[in-house]
This record gives structure tokens, sequence and C-alpha cells, in this order.
């Protein structure tokens, strides 16, 4: 059984500029360099995971990675999420891969024993299966298996796990959704920062995105930016 993550990276520069308010571009790339190297670490110390593939178009995402046991897609002509999932999708059924796992490239708390859960559920084994981890917020898609890989249409974007849902079900795919609070946590403003920061204390002391939170000062700064709200 052979089963892909796909990690799409866009672009380092210009990354997560929301959190403007706290970190300066250089900062804010270098914090997220962080985030998917530990992605990456956790994905490649997944057993069930067979291989990493990285959909990028950026030469420096292709760099980052190279310490990582990980295969480089080039993004599809078409722009965006949608397109580049779509893509590996496509690429993927056709070398008759059995199991796509989605992840984005900024989960800084997802461990390899949440992964191990979500790849030891019934999706694996039943097929066609979809998975779905949803956001906190139960709005965003944070990590989507397909078994197959092109069982799904995606549907990134506001409110994607709601769609991912209606998707699967006019799919006829009743979709397995499990909620786990490392890959339930994306990182894209000061407030997910704040809870971030508070988990790491707890669990991810000596993480990349850990150590990269000491050297910025990041609870300092978001201490001065929440105070300045009051």
């Amino acid at each position: 059984m052979s089963t892909v993550a796909v990690i799409p990276i866009k672009q380092l520069a210009g990354a997560k500029q929301r959190l403007a308010s706290v970190l300066e571009p250089g900062e804010r790339q270098t914090l997220f360099k962080s985030m998917v190297k530990d992605v990456l670490t956790a994905v490649e110390a997944c057993s069930y995971i067979d291989e990493i593939c990285v959909v990028t178009g950026d030469s420096a995402v292709a760099e980052l990675c190279q310490p990582y046991a990980v295969t480089i897609l080039p993004e599809p002509e078409d722009a965006g999420l949608i397109a580049a999932m779509t893509y590996a999708a496509e690429l993927l059924a056709g070398r008759g891969v059995e199991n796509l796992v989605f992840l984005p490239g900024d989960l800084p708390l997802v461990s390899t024993e949440e992964l191990d859960i979500v790849l030891d559920g019934i999706t694996i084994r039943e097929k066609p299966g979809v998975c779905i981890v949803p956001a906190e917020d139960l709005g965003g898609s944070n990590c989507v298996v397909c078994s197959p890989p092109d069982c799904l249409p995606f549907g990134f974007g506001k409110d994607s796990f709601r769609r991912h849902l209606r998707m699967a079900r006019d799919n006829e795919i009743e979709p397995v959704i499990l909620k786990l609070p490392g890959i339930g946590l994306d990182i894209d403003t000061p407030e997910d920062l704040w809870r971030m920061l508070d988990r790491l204390a707890l669990t991810g002391v000596g993480s990349h995105t850990y150590l990269c939170c000491q050297e910025l000062a990041v609870e300092e700064r978001l201490r001065a930016f929440f105070s300045g709200e009051k």
C-alpha cells in the first residue's frame, strides 16, 4: 500500500502577511520556514507515509527541503492551492498511488502520533474513502486523506471543511472526521500565534518553531501587540 503526503508551498517571500502587525517580512519568512521544517520532520517520521511531495515553483522552498526525503513537484500553470492539489492528485493516481495525504506547511504542532491516528483510519482500508481533519474553528481543512488520490475534487478556501464534506457526499463517500489539536491549529493571525506558543511551551520545546519564536522574541511582541489593542 502506497501513501504519499503532498505539501503545497507557493512562495516563501510574502509568507504569513496577516502577521505583519507582529513580525517584519524577513521574520515572517523565517518563522514560516521553521514551521515547514517541523511539518517535514513529523511527516518523514511517520511509518505510514512512503513518500513526501512538495508542490512548489520556488527554488528557495526546494532548497529548504533538501535535508529531507522530499520529491519536488513543479507548480502547474494554473495558480492556486486547488490547482496544485488537483495536479498532484492526478499525477499520483496515474502512478497507482493508493492514498494521498494533503497537509499545509503551517501546522507547527503536527505530530507523527497524530498522523498515525489519521492514517490508521478506515479510509485507508475502504476505497473510495476520505478523511478530513478540520481547523479548530471548523472552517478550513487542515488535512485531507483521499483514497484513491483523485476520488475528491478539492475545494480549498473559506469554509472548505463543509465544502469538502458536501463534495465527498456528492460523490457518495461518507468522510471520516477527526478533530486533532496539533493538525487543527494552522498559523495565520497573532491570535493563532498566541495559542501556538501556549502549547509549544508544553509539548514543543526544542522544535524548529519553538526555537525560532525564542530567537524572534515572539511572546514579548505578542504581549505588546495585545496590550496595545486595549
